[in-house]
């Protein structure tokens, strides 16, 4: 019989996925800072025209460049982490699902053991 098991994939941190990461964490910062920019640009734009309430459209806006600046916080929070953690250490990057094939006889306590798999440099270093 087979079964679907979730599987987590690590990254081990090296200087070529630090420096990956760095790169993408502030490639997303400028990302949502030109969001902000170009939601308060449309506020204006729209406080203009005044075919909408001003109060709704003004709460609305402040609440996406708020949920945006959170999220610069965030991205400012992991960089300060990242530079923080020595390298080799693993990173948890996400969850697939892997087919097992399980057999009557087999040890339940082994089949249900979460299973890993580690890249290094984006190659499989390691299934544990």
């Amino acid at each position: 019989m087979k079964i679907l098991q979730s599987v987590v994939v690590k990254q081990v941190l090296t200087e070529k996925s630090k420096l990956a990461l760095l790169e993408g964490y502030e490639k997303n910062k400028q990302q949502l800072k030109k969001e902000c920019e170009q939601l308060r640009f449309e506020l204006k734009k729209l406080e203009k025209t005044k075919k909408y309430q001003p109060n709704n459209i003004k709460l609305h806006f402040e609440q996406e460049i708020q949920k945006r600046e959170e999220k610069v916080k965030l991205l400012d929070f992991q960089i300060e982490q990242l530079h923080i953690l020595p390298l080799g250490s693993e990173l948890k990057e996400k969850e697939v699902k892997a087919i097992i094939e399980i057999e009557v006889g087999d040890r339940w306590e082994a089949v249900q053991s979460e299973k890993t798999i580690i890249i290094k440099d984006g190659i499989i270093d390691e299934i544990r």
